[in-house]
Order: structure tokens, then sequence, then C-alpha cells
């Protein structure tokens, strides 16, 4: 009996015969050295994209340079990406295999070890190092302790690679998404977002109140739910510039109640540092004091890290208040661990909030909102999905964002906006801002 299959041995000797010059077998090595350094890269680069935390993820959307977008236009296409790799990873090593296979038996040929079991053990041996040692443990070794300056460096082969394989990559995510849910069904306790969500329903008609039900929802969504959809955006933000006198620093705490603020050197885009208000307290009777001498270091986090890991940062660095940033190192906003924390327990107030929440319930179908309100927030107060709005929001984050969006221009007093279930009302405009939007549900989904 052949120790190799039939067709693979057949399939080699035809090559083998067709390759027995000199010329040919040269060729031959070095486009084996050419697999097995497209090997090294996409295994490594499996590694590579896949092994980037949120912070690196965070850090390479505030680059500039090609190479880094690249790496973020390819982590959001996980699935396709991995498809691409692992296809040129299976033909990449079977044409190793097969050539690896040619090029060693042309060598033992010349030898005296021309039998076919030493043979057989050489070739299994000399090829199995290759693909583990040089296909596998050396990249994924190299790439994990590199994966940034892996997967900028060989981004370029990785885009190659993509582009190639990336429509037999679709078709193989198609019906593995199809065998994966009709799969998912039958595993105890891998339940999807629906399921969980119509759990919680069901506990709480019976063994909740309406505010545990609020607690349960919102753990359930806590882990999907960015900086940015909880932050206080930049038009709300208050804080104090770095030239001010300290009896003005005095009069500005006084109004504004607030307990710590961020201090700004020229506009908000330079922020120098927090100044926590009870600091103040020990030199309030001292008209003359150096305030700058009280402020502390700011802390800045990116607009699209994850709450859930906020909270962790929040408790191993025992602060309260961050600077949110956008991608261009820009200040978005702020968030504080209030936020966080409201959107699982919901809205905390204290002796110094408006009573004017931005929002106003009419009926169970017609809603008022202050247009800065967050669409997650808008999404809350309404009782409907955090999705609700994804498909048609873009980019926006605010409600009156939504409508600039859907109308492409500032809408005028009045002017109604329809999409899909839901009529826009825009009430007031102030300088250009929408300051009232009615927002009327026209068909509500029947209970």
């Amino acid at each position: 009996m052949d120790p190799l299959p039939p067709a693979l041995l057949l399939f080699s000797k035809t090559l083998f015969l067709a390759v027995l010059d000199p010329q040919s077998t040269t060729v031959l090595v070095f486009l084996l050295l050419a697999l097995i350094t497209l090997s090294f890269i996409v295994s490594g680069a499996e590694v590579a994209f896949f092994s980037l935390t949120y912070k690196a993820i965070s850090l390479l959307k505030t680059k500039q340079e090609h190479s880094y977008k690249r790496i973020i236009v390819f982590i959001e296409k996980p699935k396709e990406l991995l498809a691409s790799l692992l296809i040129t990873n299976s033909f990449s090593n079977i044409a190793i295999i097969i050539i690896s296979n040619i090029v060693i038996g042309s060598a033992i040929e010349t030898t005296e070890l021309h039998n076919s079991w030493i043979e057989f053990l050489i070739k299994v041996v000399l090829v199995a190092s290759i693909l583990v040692l040089f296909c596998e443990v050396m990249p994924k070794v190299y790439a994990n302790q590199n994966n940034i300056r892996f997967a900028k460096d060989f981004g370029i082969v990785i885009e190659a690679v993509y582009y190639l394989f990336r429509r037999p990559g679709a078709w193989m995510i198609k019906y593995t998404d199809i065998i994966e849910k009709k799969l998912a069904k039958n595993l105890n306790g891998d339940y999807g977002k629906e399921e969980r969500r119509q759990a919680i329903d069901l506990y709480a008609e019976s063994f909740a109140s309406e505010k545990e039900k609020t607690i349960l929802l919102g753990i359930e969504n806590f882990g999907e739910i960015t900086v940015k959809q909880v932050m206080k955006t930049r038009v709300d933000v208050n804080g104090i510039e770095y030239k001010t006198s300290f009896s003005d620093v005095i009069n500005l705490v006084e109004e504004l109640h607030y307990s710590r603020l961020p201090v700004y050197k020229e506009d908000l885009d330079e922020v120098v540092g927090i100044l926590n208000t009870k600091d103040l307290l020990p030199v309030i009777e001292k008209p003359d004091f150096d305030w700058h001498t009280l402020i502390r270091l700011p802390y800045f986090v990116h607009e699209q890290k994850l709450i859930e890991d906020l909270l962790k940062e929040f408790q191993t660095r025992h602060i309260h208040f961050a600077i949110v940033v956008d991608e261009f190192g820009g200040t978005s906003g702020i968030v504080t661990l209030e936020d966080v924390l409201e959107e699982v327990i919901g809205d905390i107030r204290d002796e110094f909030d408006e009573e004017e929440s931005g929002f106003k319930r009419l009926d169970d179908h017609n809603y008022i909102f202050d247009g800065r309100t967050m669409i997650n927030d808008v999404c809350k107060l309404m009782e409907l999905p955090p999705d609700t709005f994804d498909r048609i929001k873009g980019e926006s984050d605010s409600l009156a964002g939504l409508l600039l969006e859907l109308t492409g221009e500032i809408p005028g007093v009045n002017q109604v906006i329809n999409s899909g279930d839901f009529d826009f009302t825009v009430l007031e405009i102030i300088k250009n801002r929408l300051q009232k939007i009615k927002i009327s549900i026209r068909h509500p989904a029947s209970s």
C-alpha cells in the first residue's frame, strides 16, 4: 500500500517528472519560499488583527497614515477578513506540501536514501517542520508581541489577499451563519439578545417592578454601550479658562454647582487639567491664591470606548471624570461615573439638577424632546429598542443631528420630516440650532 493517497501520489509523480531539470527545480524552490512567506504573513495576520485591544483600536483611529487607516477598515469587517485569511492559508499550505514533496523527492533521487519508507519519513518530518515552525508558531508568536507593527507592515499583502478571496469568503460566511443559527437553537443556555429581553419582560410581569425591569435591561445592554452614547456633548460642557482670576473661578463654581470642572487654554480642544471644587474650600478666603496649583491631571478617553471598560478604569484609577476625545484628538465632551451608572440604575438627580429634563410625553404616541437629547436616550424614554433609529441615524448621536441627516439642510419651524413609522416636527429653532422636536408614532406596533 502506498504511504500517500493514490490521487496525491499520482499528481506528485506527474509534476516530479516534469521538473527533473535543475532550472525547473530552482523555480520550484523560489516558489516554495514565496508560499512559505505568504503563509507566514497570513498566519501572523490572524493573530495581529484579532488581538488588537479596544485601546489599541482607539489609538489607531487617531492616526492619519494610510497604513493605519487600512487596519481600521479591516477590523470593521472581521468575518470577511478572517474568511479570506483562512482560504489563503489553506491553499498556500496545500501548495507547500505538494511542492515540498516534489523538491525533496528530487533531492533524494540523487542520494542513496531512495527507499519508499525512508523517503516518506523524510518528507513528513521536513514538511511538518516547515508548516509548524515557519507557517504557524513563528508568525503567531511574533504577531502576538508586535500586533500593530505586524498589521501595519504587512497590510498591503493582507489587502491583496482580502480583495482576491473576499467573494469566496462571503459565500462561506453566508452558509456558516445559516448553520450557526440552526445549531444555536439547540445549544442549552445560549440565548440571543431578543430571547434575553423577552425573558426579562416575562420575569418583570410577575416578579419585578418597573424600576427593577429598567435595571435588568440596563445590565443587559451595558456591555454594548459606548462612551459617545452617554457623554455630555461639547455644547453642554462648562469649563474654566486657564487665565481666569481666582475670584472669577470662585464665582463660576458657585454659579455652576459642579464638583469637577475641566480647565482649558483658548478652547475646549486644549484641556490642561481638572479642577476639583472641594480643593477650593481650604483657600476660599485667600483672594490672591494661585488656584492653578490645585489643577489635577486630566484623564482622556476615546468616544468609542465601551462604558463597561470605562467603569473598570474609573475603579482602578479612583477617578470619576474623563474628557472624551474624537478620532482627531478634539474634545467631544465629558463623561462622569454618574453618566455610566445611570445606564443601569436610571437617572440620578441631586438638589442642583434642573427640573427641566428636555422631555415631555404628550400621550402614548407623541413626545417632545430637546434637540440635544442623545438618540440612545430618546429610545429609552419612548420605551423603544435601542437600535430603532440605527438604520437612518448615520454618524449623528443627537436627535437634532438625526433630523439634519434626514433633511440635508436646516429645516424650518413646524416642518414635518417623515421616516418609517415616525413623524418629526421641528417646534423651535434658536440660532440655527434645533431646540424642540416633536416625535409622533404614526403606526404604533400592536402589542
